[in-house]
């Protein structure tokens, strides 16, 4: 079988070890005389793993009693709409702060059903603006941000202070990655695709007192209220999604927590951002405050050599580089599965590049 490192923005690479476990029970899980992906979602097997799912989920990330966790379809982008439906509540308006692509479309779906207030937005997406700039409304229903933007590789290094006023997060390429204080969140949301599973599943972490108050034209299967009081299945849920979700979590509480993957994540982008600033064939567009830990856009002193690097990098087993078609260059997608022998191989394949092009 050809090895590869996949560091794709997503669907991304997942956990050897995950992919294994997933192959041993493809035709049959414990017993049960069946594949997951052909069990009902009602059967008391996959409820099994769906508690079983939950329960990790809410020990990773010690969720407090009185939030929801919701295993939901459509992704993140579906939650753009879902969140001023649900989380309105009789106000007009709401806050976002804008530092890339992700950020734009959220605040684009929101204008749907209410005022989509820019709260904040730097010229260039490759910066956070400071506080400073930021103009929020005390009566915007909620706060909105997108705390690592996929595309621009930029991140947040700090949770923004939201008086009186629910903080929301699109946490999709930054799950998982590191501690988090839900606490601080009146909803916290990611696409699994990044460091948590396979595409499909979207899971929303969001605080009880924000549930029931959902805008009369909102579809049933994007109701927190509703979903909650169905335990995520008021519809067939992506189940063999959420069955992936699951060994993944396990996977991370065996490889030492969100704590682990702090450590092996910072180690990681940190070899990369180090070479990155050691040399001038190439660089990294972003501001070094708001360099992202998962998604590390780089790009050639000559951006005529861009296609020979890739087909180069794709020779040499280092697949999905291409930056983003709205950006260019490059892009290194360093999520939880990616091991530190893949970024020591691209680096390796860097040097070589730059030595004999340079």
């Amino acid at each position: 079988m050809k090895r590869i490192f996949n560091f794709s923005a997503g669907p991304a690479t997942l956990p050897e070890a995950v992919l294994k476990q997933a192959q041993s029970e493809m035709l049959e899980w414990s017993g049960s005389g069946m594949s997951v992906m052909e069990m009902s979602h009602r059967d008391k097997d996959f409820m099994s793993i769906a508690a079983q799912a939950e329960k990790d989920l809410r020990e990773l990330l010690n969720v407090p009693a009185h939030y929801k966790v919701l295993f939901l379809q459509g992704g993140a982008t579906a939650q753009f709409a879902a969140i001023p439906m649900n989380l309105l509540r009789g106000k007009t308006s709401a806050d976002y702060v804008v530092t890339g692509s992700w950020g734009v479309k959220a605040q684009k779906e929101a204008g749907k059903y209410g005022k989509a207030n820019i709260a904040a937005r730097p010229g260039t997406f490759n910066r956070i603006p400071p506080l400073s700039e930021w103009k929020l409304d005390p009566n915007a229903a909620y706060l909105h941000y997108t705390p690592n933007e996929t595309i621009e590789g930029v991140e947040f290094s700090f949770v923004p202070q939201s008086p009186g006023v629910p903080l929301v997060a699109d946490f999709s390429s930054s799950f998982l990655s590191r501690p988090l204080d839900v606490s601080k969140f009146g909803l916290i949301y990611a696409g699994a695709q990044k460091n948590a599973g396979p595409a499909g599943l979207v899971m929303v972490i969001v605080r009880e007192d924000l549930l029931g108050q959902a805008l009369p034209i909102t579809p049933s299967v994007l109701d927190y209220k509703q979903m909650a009081d169905n335990e995520s299945m008021l519809n067939t849920p992506p189940c063999y999604a959420w069955y992936i979700a699951g060994l993944v979590f396990q996977w991370i509480k065996k490889e030492g927590g969100l704590e682990g993957m702090a450590r092996r994540n910072a180690r990681k982008a940190g070899l990369l951002y180090d070479y990155l600033d050691s040399q001038s064939f190439y660089s990294s567009p972003v501001e070094k405050s708001a360099r992202s830990w998962m998604n590390v856009p780089f790009i050639l002193e000559d951006a005529t050599l861009d296609d020979e690097f890739l087909k180069g990098a794709k020779q040499a087993g280092l697949s999905t580089l291409k930056g983003h078609r709205s950006v260019g260059g490059m892009r290194a997608s360093l999520y939880n599965a990616m091991p530190e022998a893949g970024v020591q191989a691209l680096i390796g394949y860097m040097k070589e590049f730059a030595r004999t092009r340079g």
